[in-house]
Formats: structure tokens, sequence, C-alpha cells
């Protein structure tokens, strides 16, 4: 017998003693031990496993969770029948006792979880490929499944019914219930619902709009809603989404997170991450509850959560290391009037607990009204729909700064040391030091005895366990390495030297559905949106004009996939197929600078940090990478945004891409890039450089101050200077007709931004556009120096309303 084979026997008996880690069911008189992680039932499929999981020091649930765990090295769970009552880690059984009940006991002492058999006939646990964990009969009756008791996930094809509920977590490493729940009220509507210690209210649909706004009907008794596999879920309310990577074949869950957001995630198997693919709430801020009593919520792009929270004014944290219980008063609040005043707190809104509402009260009229109420703790004051309105609180709760909301909060405070509360309101700085500290501790007194047997068991399955990965690992390398003598590369899958793969034509028409869902198009190409058959969504940007060979074709973008920067687009291969020159890219999920420009969704630090990141892939591409590229077609088209709003550089090199030829001695062949963002270079055939880019940028950032497009301010000619150049000219003529710098600022400042923004940075981002687009290409800095001016600590932070 070959010595390959006697090793795979070898491997498969030293298996043999652990037969329970591929078992999806168990029968009557078995039993699940804590003490034995090998021990958990597996689906057939494998996605699924079940059985004792780790929540605390000595702490366990059963549960159920994804057997492959992420990148991370988690695993993702989406059942829990204990969650209130972990058991302890030693003796801790789950048990189908043969007269059929099933049964958690807690250290072997306690019943901690329980489900009775009903009638005579046998039963069996069993886990199923959808990751039902179910108590049937022999002829297939269930007498219980998990998915009647749902904690915080639904799974595909898993129903919420008028029985069942959401309930998140406390924390990410606490599993108790927490305080956000989803499920259908007594309308027959889906909803969340925020019930936390002192207050309970709904965020989603927003409270004060009606069902049909929404877009649910309550005329329905069935309530009902559903996950398929594809990713579209429905819902007897006539609430429904489709997942962003709609199809077959992916691993999805809808979750309800600790931050009380509704999430679809999905499994990507090239990057093995989970990622969200769609979600209930957008702006984070209005989920209620989220930073706590007395505090405020600011929405930050770029950071994990997509927000910040900050007490008022004169309030400290309750707990620091929880920011949900928010803060308290740092003061004693008197009723005498003359004792208290107002601090104004602008753009910010409190939602609800209102002593009441008074329209049509004057701003005098509102605070006389806050100062005759002992409780009233402040005032908000807003105009809408043609009408003042005077909310007096009570409490301040589901607190949130935005720029496009037109109220205020006046808070009263000590008059005494009211001047000292006028300042900034500062973010909550949490106590991280003890990494475990919510973590649950499950301990009990044990005899001196079994520590010795304990500690044998462990020492012999270690040495069990070394010998047959040392088995494995042989094996693995004999088959590597005849795959490496014997195996060929199919057609269509010759992997680049960088990694990335060529795809077929056919596969990438298949990916876009016939190149039906066009995302974008510029003069490099049109862009299409796909999904590929490892299910990541792609950009698919087929090119026009590229007609080299395919060993120059395949060199370019070579060289281009082997730039990595986080401000650069992500290229995961090519197809060159007769005519045909297509591209792969990751697909951004906010589109490009261009869309969300016109749709006024950027406030000025999402500008300003998609000026320095821009400036950051640009001087990459300029000085860092093994290549020197130029870009050619800098314009807000070009820029892209992730799911955090941060900008990544796409296009770049296409230049390169379409005639390889055309650059020589810094000078191309034809004119590049697009009116109103060209560099006069271009025009008067002069020699190419980075500066081109350089301008370009400029522009772009002008556009970003401004809200102004360069090509739309064109007063005279129909060149590309005569067009931008309006744009530079009416800057600076602005500039030099104010007295003072707010004075122009508020001049050329996008209307949209609502006179919110960052003076010095402000101030600053100007100064490089202007520089950057001066007509002598040396005259301009470089972007690595524009990249540093931006960065510099000194440049302030006035934030200016």
């Amino acid at each position: 017998m070959d010595a390959p084979v006697l090793l795979l026997l070898l491997t498969l008996l030293l298996s043999s003693p652990l037969p329970s880690s591929t078992l999806d069911s168990l029968s009557q008189g078995s039993s699940l031990s804590v003490g034995k992680p090998e021990q958990v039932l597996i689906s057939q499929s494998g996605i699924f496993s079940a059985g004792f999981y780790p929540v605390g020091d000595n702490a366990y649930c059963l549960a159920i969770w994804f057997t492959k765990p992420s990148y991370e090295g988690k695993h993702i769970v989406v059942w829990m029948a204990n969650r209130n009552q972990p058991v302890n880690g030693n003796f801790s059984k789950l048990s189908l006792l043969k007269s059929g009940d099933l049964i958690l006991t807690d250290a072997g002492r306690f019943i901690v979880w329980t489900i009775k058999r009903v009638g005579i006939s046998p039963v069996q646990l069993h886990l199923f490929n959808t990751g039902n964990l179910v108590l049937r009969t022999s002829d297939g009756v269930i007498q219980w499944q998990s998915f009647d008791s749902p904690t915080d996930t639904l799974l595909p094809h898993q129903p919420l019914t008028r029985n069942t509920r959401l309930v998140s977590s406390r924390t990410k490493t606490n599993f108790f219930p927490g305080f956000y729940y989803f499920y259908f009220d007594n309308n027959n509507v889906l909803i969340l619902v925020f019930d936390g210690p002192d207050a309970s209210s709904i965020y989603w649909p927003p409270s004060w709009m009606e069902n049909w706004q929404a877009g649910r009907s309550a005329y329905n008794s069935s309530r009902i809603a559903l996950l398929d596999y594809f990713g579209c879920f429905s819902s007897t309310d006539d609430f429904g989404f489709q997942s962003s990577d709609f199809g077959e074949k992916v691993q999805r869950r809808l979750t309800l997170d600790i931050d009380g957001n509704l999430r679809l995630y999905s499994f990507e198997e090239g990057r093995n991450k989970w990622v969200v693919t769609w979600q209930a709430i957008t702006l984070q801020c209005n989920i209620h509850g989220i930073c706590g009593p007395n505090s405020i919520c600011t929405y930050v792009p770029g950071s994990g959560s997509g927000r910040r929270c900050s007490c008022i004014p004169g309030y400290e944290m309750k707990n620091r290391t929880d920011r949900t219980y928010g803060c308290i008063p740092k003061f004693n609040l008197s009723c005498d009037s003359q004792k208290v005043g107002f601090l104004l707190l602008p753009h910010v809104d409190f939602y609800g607990y209102d002593y009441g509402y008074y329209p049509n009260y004057t701003l005098k009229m509102c605070e006389k009204l806050c100062l005759e109420i002992c409780g009233c703790i402040g005032f908000q004051y807003s105009y809408t729909s043609d009408v003042y309105k005077c909310n007096p609180k009570r409490l301040l709760l589901n607190g949130y700064r935005s720029p496009s909301f037109v109220g205020h909060i006046y808070l009263k405070l000590p008059k005494a040391s009211l001047l000292s509360y006028e300042k900034p309101v500062k973010e909550f700085m949490l106590d991280c030091s003890g990494n475990r500290s919510e973590q649950l501790v499950k301990s009990y007194a044990k005899a001196h005895e079994n520590e010795v047997l304990l500690k044998f068991i462990l020492w012999f399955a270690c040495a069990i366990g070394a010998v047959e990965m040392v088995c494995i690992c042989m094996v693995w390398c004999f088959l590597m390495k005849a795959q490496q003598n014997t195996s060929t590369d199919p057609p269509g899958y010759i992997l680049a030297a960088t990694g990335f793969r060529k795809f077929t034509y056919t596969e990438l028409k298949k990916a876009t559905r016939g190149f039906s869902e066009e995302i974008g198009r510029g003069g490099g190409g049109v862009v299409y949106k796909g999904v590929l058959s490892d299910h990541r969504v792609a950009a698919i940007k087929q090119l026009s004009g590229a007609n080299q060979g395919e060993s120059e074709f395949l060199a370019e973008v070579s060289t281009i996939g082997r730039f990595n920067h986080m401000n650069l687009i992500e290229m995961w291969g090519y197809c060159f197929v007769g005519k045909h020159r297509l591209l792969v890219y990751e697909y951004m999920e906010h589109g490009s600078l261009a869309q969300n420009l016109t749709s006024n969704t950027l406030d000025w630090q999402k500008r300003f940090d998609i000026a320095v990141g821009t400036a950051k892939g640009l001087a990459y591409l300029h000085e860092e990478c093994l290549e020197w590229v130029l870009h050619c077609d800098v314009k807000p088209q070009n820029i892209l945004l992730d799911v955090n709003c941060q900008p990544k550089v796409a296009d770049f090199g296409l230049s390169k891409l379409q005639n390889r030829g055309g650059i020589n001695n810094s000078r191309l062949s034809r004119i590049r890039g697009t009116r109103g963002y060209m560099a006069p270079e271009w025009v008067l055939n002069l020699p190419i450089t980075s500066k081109v880019d350089v301008y370009s940028y400029g522009i772009v950032v002008l556009e970003m101050v401004t809200g102004r497009r360069s090509a739309s301010m064109a007063i005279h000619g129909t060149d590309g200077i005569g067009e931008r150049q309006s744009l530079v000219a009416w800057v600076k003529g602005k500039m030099n007709g104010a007295t003072a710098v707010a004075s122009w600022m508020k001049e050329i400042l996008d209307p949209s931004m609502e006179g919110e923004y960052d003076m010095g940075e402000m101030e600053i981002l100007v100064a490089v556009a202007l520089q950057c687009v001066e007509l002598d290409k040396d005259e301009r800095p470089t972007m690595s120096h524009v990249v540093e001016t931006l960065l510099r600590p000194e440049r302030g932070n006035n934030l200016h309303y």
C-alpha cells in the first residue's frame, strides 16, 4: 500500500474517537457536554453548528452559529436558548432524555431551559441546513424549532410573525437582551422600538409619519415577514427591500445590531467577511437612545460607527464604560427664574418628551414659559411650515445635531456659571481599560479531585490533536505537490502576475445580466454593475478606444493592479477577448462625488475629508508608486465614495491602457481629459507633467466648496480655458471685493451647507485650490505638498455657523 494512502487512513483512524463532531442530530438518551468542545451538531452542508458557545469567563450559552469564522476569527451567532442565564463551564449539558424531554442543565444542578415532548412518539433533535434546530418525531412532526423563537437574527425562510420578535444584544460581548426591538405592533406594522431604562419610543418608521406615508398598510391581520434566499424581504404590511447583491447562493442574515439598526448582511467568500447589503436607517443619529439622555449625537463620516456622542454643556458621563447611560448634570437647577439662564445649541434637536406644543410663540414668550415651569430643563424653538414652534422640554433624550435641522435648543443652566458652559460639547471618552469588563463570569465550587482528572483529559486531548495535525499536514503537502505536477490552468482562469483574474467575456456578460445596469459613462467607456460568480458586487468598465495587443494590455493592467492605496479604487481583474477590453473594479456603494454634490448629501466635514483623501491618492500615483502615472482626467465623476464616504480615485492609468504609445518624453499624442477640468498645457501644446492633475484637482476642490460646476460658469468663449477661468475668476472676485474673510466665505460657500463650515479649513482649502489652478504649471504645488498643507496642525479648528 502506498505511503500517502497509509497516512490518509491514519488520519481517519485518529479522527474516529470524535464522531459527534460530524453529527447533525441528537437521539434520545444522548447529550452534548459543555466540557467537550468537539461535541457539536453540524448541519449536513457544514454551514451551521449548534452547541455551547462561550459568552464570558467560564460562561456558555446553547447557540447556533455559522461554522466558518470571518477573517477576524469570530463566529457569527444566529440564535441562543439561554441568553438571559448562561451556564457554567463545568458539568453543564444539553440532554435529550429517554423520556423525550430536551433539557439544559447548569453545572449538573439546575435546569435553566427545557422543552417537553408531546405524545409518545420517539423524537430526535436535528440541525437542518437552513440553520433551524428542530425537535421532531420519527415521522417528521415538529414539536419545537428554533425558528419559532429568534433572538437578534432572522435567517432566510425564517418567518417573523405576530408571536416573535428580534431583540438586540446589550453589547458586542454581552449577549443579554438589549434595548432595541423589531416586531409587528398592534396596527400590524413592522416597527423598531427603543425600550430603555427610563423611556420607550418608536424610531422606525418615524413616529410622526403616517403609515401610508411610510409605504405601510395596516389592513392585514396575518403579520408575517420573510427573507428569501435571493435577498428579498417582504412583509404583510407592504414593507420590503432587496439586498444590494440580489441573487442566490449567498449566505445571508438579517440582524438587529446592538446600535439599534436593522441590517442585512451577506458573506463574501473572497474576502471572508460579512458585509452590509441593506440597512433600515442610513443616518445613525436617528436611532433613539443611541447616546443616552442629555447627550448629542453628531454625524462623523469615516468613523467606524458613523457618529459621535457628546455630553451637552454642564453635564458629564454617567458611566464611562457605556455611552448609552448618557450624561448627568454637574449642577443643581433652581426654580428661581432670576438664577437661571439659557445657552443656545444651534441645529440641535431632542425628539419627544415635551411639556406641550405652543405654535406661534415668539422666542421671548417661549423662554418665559420655560422659566415658569420649574421642571423645564430647556426648550426647542423652530420655524417650519410658516409656523414658529415652541416645545418646553421635561427630558432631553434622542438628541442629535444636523446642519439640515432648522431649529435650536435653548438649554437652561445656572446663570452664575453660564459663561463657563459656553464652549463646544466634548465627545464621550470611554474607559476601555478592561477588555473583558462586560463579559460574564460563571463559577461554582468544585471538588479538588476533579481538577486532576480534567487536567489529564486536557493534556491527552492536546497530544492526540498534535499527532493528528502532523498527519494532516503531511497528507496536504503530498496532495499539493501532486497537484502542482499534474494540473494545468483552464482557459479563462489565467492569473496575471499581480494575482487578479482574467475573466471571459461570457462571465462578465452573465455577471452584468447582458450589460443591462449602467452606473456611469465617460470618455473612457461605460461602467456597468455586476455580481461575480463568487457573489462580489463589482463595477465593470467596458473600455472604448483601446486597440493594443493582449501582451501590451496585460502589461499595463498588471502595472495598475500592483497599485495599493486606500484612496485608489481596487482592480480585481480584466477581460481581453477579440475587440472587447474590460476592467473589473470593486463597487462603491455611494457612487461618485458628482452624484453626491448634486444631491446635497455631503456636509462640510465630508467634503474636507474627500479633498484630503483625493490628494493622497493622486500623490501616491505621482510620487510613491513603482511606475509614474498621470491620471489625465481628474473630475468629480472619477472620484468614488465608499460606504463611509471616503474617496477612491478611479480610472487612473486609462490613458496608458487606451494607447500605450502615446506617452513619450512627457508629451501625449492627443488631448485627454474633460472640458472644464483641463490644464492650459493641453490647449497650448506644452509638455504634459503631473501638474495637469494638480490643476484638475484644484477645480474639483473649488466645485466642492462652491457647489458650482466649472463648465456651467462659462460667460464667454467655447474653449476649455474660458470655462475654467470663469469659475476661478468668480471666486477671486468675491475674495477681492470682500472686507473680511468671513464675508467672502459666505459669498462663495455652497448654499446647501446652510452656513455651517470650518473657517480655518475653508480658508486653507480655498488657498490651496487657487494655487493649484495657476496658469503657470511651475507655480502649482505638487500633490504631496497639497497633502502636507491640508494636514498641518496649525490650520486651526474654528467651527462657524
